[in-house]
């Protein structure tokens, strides 16, 4: 088994990595959002943020569910369970969730006019929302 030592850092680790993931969704939403409002206006979609949007979108989805597939292997190797903090778990479990569908749906958009875009946009809110949650409730186990 691994040293509780060396756990605890791993805890650190897990929380400091979700929080920059967490980081990163809100700048992508907000490179979402630059691009949603140029669309709902009729300007021209600033190119910079289309390309930066679809670029990132697929590397922080695998990121973000690694963050989740490396909390439950702490849990297991700490605890040896995953339900040892049941709403952190299942809040996370949402995110990964919420995340895959972000990707799915987004690989479905087509056009400007698609109505996968307005179910991209309200399942990226419900991820920002979760995210803030999950922190508050990880901080709550950390402190």
């Amino acid at each position: 088994m691994i040293n509780k030592e060396f756990i605890a850092y791993f805890k650190v680790a897990h929380g400091f990595f979700n929080l920059c993931m967490m980081s990163l969704f809100c700048y992508q939403g907000w490179m979402g959002f630059l691009i949603r409002q140029a669309r709902t206006s009729g300007a021209p979609a600033p190119l910079d943020a289309v390309r930066r949007h679809r670029k990132a979108g697929p590397w922080f989805a695998l990121w973000g569910v690694m963050g989740y597939v490396a909390g439950i292997i702490m849990m297991l190797l700490d605890k040896g369970r995953v339900f040892e903090y049941p709403l952190h778990f299942l809040t996370g479990s949402l995110i990964a969730a919420v995340i895959v569908l972000l990707y799915v749906v987004s690989r479905r958009i087509r056009g400007a006019d698609s109505s996968y875009r307005n179910i991209h946009f309200g399942l990226g809110l419900l991820l920002l929302v979760l995210y803030v949650i999950q922190v508050l409730l990880g901080l709550s186990i950390l402190l």
